[in-house]
């Protein structure tokens, strides 16, 4: 049967063209992704910055879209950059995958220069969702989330793993063509959708994740000294569990999120162990902490300032995450 699902000119099973917001980890492994099921990519990079990168990523990434034990790929992935954006450039998506301090940035820039592009926004978000992007016209959104992760080396080389699943969702309403668009989208990559009825209130339980986790590792460093580590890794879960009164009180129904959840709630010396076993042993649970080995990137330190600082207007005691303040409250705004 034939799908009619469109946004922008293309229609399901066309050649989409492109644009990844920026040049970070997601963005170049779901662009390459995306560019080996026929798609049209490029990345919008700020100007000057296509020529301090070159013009290939090199990649040494564990593909697991196709089964547990992964397909190395290591090569140097030709690219295309583009420093500007006018409103007529004829893209069908553009994905923003943006640390969530500088989607507000981001949107203000996008806004008027999207013509009738589905903007993918695919990554943290901590303030209300249509809020963090609000100057982007809310019937052209999609919203989504990676499940894949890495980091950049000291040679530039792209080192991670590619999840076989992606999470988009929605807030309580059914999606609409252009987000089924973008879904299918990811499909035709080999990918697969799991859906989120309540986004918002998964985004931000991932979110309360993260703050416990960056906590502990800028506690010892950097988050990739918590790789098998069961004692930190009990700590960050500890963190963790604290938040979550402070998204009941923002009006988060836990109960629907209960196997989301369940890690948290659980007894955390057992969840503690299972986590240190596979990130000592299983590739693609260690793949995301090994991306954190730069002890002064802004992101973690903004992630724990934000939910710290959500706790204390929420009035709910984090002493764990408050004791860890002197770790990450030094950082400045870029």
């Amino acid at each position: 049967m034939e799908t009619t699902s469109t946004y922008g000119t293309a229609t399901i099973g066309d050649t989409m063209k492109i644009l990844m917001f920026g040049r970070g980890v997601i963005s170049a492994l779901y662009g390459w992704t995306l560019e080996q099921a026929g798609h049209d990519v490029e990345f919008y990079v700020r100007p000057g910055r296509a020529a301090v990168y070159g013009d290939t990523i090199g990649l040494d990434v564990l593909d697991m879209r196709r089964g547990l034990r992964g397909r190395r790929v290591v090569e140097q992935w030709p690219v295309r950059y583009r420093e500007d954006l006018e409103a007529g450039h004829g893209f069908d998506l553009v994905v923003l995958s943006l640390p969530h301090h500088q989607l507000a940035e981001a949107s203000t820039f996008l806004a008027p220069r999207i013509g009738d592009a589905t903007v993918l926004v695919f990554g943290n978000v901590w303030a209300e969702p249509q809020d963090a992007v609000a100057p982007l016209p809310l019937d052209q959104l999609a919203w989504g989330f990676p499940q894949s992760g890495g980091g950049f080396d000291h040679d530039g080389v792209l080192r991670g793993a590619i999840l076989p699943t992606v999470v988009f969702g929605t807030f309580g309403r059914p999606p609409t063509a252009r987000e089924l668009t973008a879904r299918d989208t990811f499909r035709q990559a080999g990918l697969r959708v799991r859906e989120e009825p309540d986004l918002r209130g998964w985004l931000w339980l991932h979110f309360a994740f993260n703050a416990g986790m960056h906590a502990q590792g800028l506690r010892r460093g950097t988050m990739d000294q918590l790789i098998g580590s069961r004692a930190d890794l009990r700590a960050a879960l500890l963190t963790s569990r604290e938040l979550l009164p402070v998204l009941k009180a923002r009006g988060v129904d836990l109960r629907r999120h209960r196997m989301r959840t369940l890690m948290l709630r659980a007894p955390s010396h057992v969840t503690s162990s299972a986590m240190a076993l596979a990130t000592r042993h299983v590739p693609a649970a260690r793949a995301s902490l090994e991306a954190h080995t730069d002890p002064h990137a802004h992101e973690p330190r903004a992630i724990c300032q934000d939910a710290l600082a959500e706790a204390r207007r929420q009035g709910v005691e984090v002493p764990r995450l408050h004791a860890a303040e002197a770790t990450f409250a030094v950082a400045q705004r870029p």
